[in-house]
This record gives C-alpha cells, sequence and structure tokens, in this order.
C-alpha cells in the first residue's frame, strides 16, 4: 500500500528554521513527482513547490521564493523542504503528495495520487 508520512513540523519563531521530510513507503519514490502543499485556517490549500522524479523540474510559489528549498534523496525514499526566514503567514498544515510523473511536477493537487496525513508548522512569537 503506497503511503506517505509526513515529518519535521513544529513551533518556531518568526525568522526560524524547519526542514519538512516525507517518507515514502510501499512505492519508489524515485519515479515520481513531489509537491508540497499547505493549508492556513480557514484557507484554502494552496501549493507551494514541488519536484519532478527527474529532480530536474523544480517550482515554488512566489511566496516563499528565496526563503524555501525542495530537495530529494531517492536512496532514502526522500523528499525535504527547507524552509527559512519563516514569517506567520507560513503557518498551517503542510502535506506532501506523489504524482507519477517522471519530468514535471504540477501545482495542481487535482494531479496527484497520494496524500500524507500532514505535519504542522506553526510560526508565532
Amino acid at each position: 500500500q503506497p503511503q506517505l508520512v509526513e515529518s519535521g513540523g513544529g513551533l518556531v519563531q518568526p525568522g526560524g528554521s524547519l526542514t519538512l521530510s516525507c517518507a515514502a513507503s510501499g512505492f519508489t519514490l524515485g519515479y515520481y513527482g513531489i509537491g508540497w502543499f499547505r493549508q492556513a485556517p480557514g484557507k484554502e490549500r494552496e501549493g507551494v513547490s514541488c519536484i519532478s522524479g527527474s529532480g530536474g523540474s523544480k517550482n515554488l510559489a512566489d511566496s516563499v521564493k528565496g526563503r524555501f528549498t525542495i530537495s530529494r534523496d531517492d536512496a532514502e525514499n526522500t523528499v525535504y523542504l527547507q524552509m527559512n526566514s519563516l514569517k506567520p503567514e507560513d503557518t498551517g498544515v503542510y502535506y506532501c503528495a506523489a504524482a507519477d510523473d517522471y519530468y514535471y511536477c504540477s501545482a495542481s493537487e487535482d494531479d496527484y495520487d497520494y496524500w500524507g496525513q500532514g505535519t504542522q508548522v506553526t510560526v508565532s512569537s
């Protein structure tokens, strides 16, 4: 059974950093594009970043460019989201998702097949 598990969330002060991990089991992550999405209280879920299965295609939402970095370690079957200079507006539940796409990655959640359960990120002083 394909499964994604996010970890690394928590409470951090503004300006701080967190690294989220998305670990896959039951399938080989290297063939899949991975997206990170987040949902703030009272708001719709939005795309944050994605990386293709090949690693050659990456995207970042304008709101996180220059602060977040996505990477993958296929040997560990894990994708990471490094988040620096965190702001209160980055608060939300962060989800990773997998799409059967080796060469490109999508910002649309409709294109993703498997989802994790989410990890909470709270940026507050």
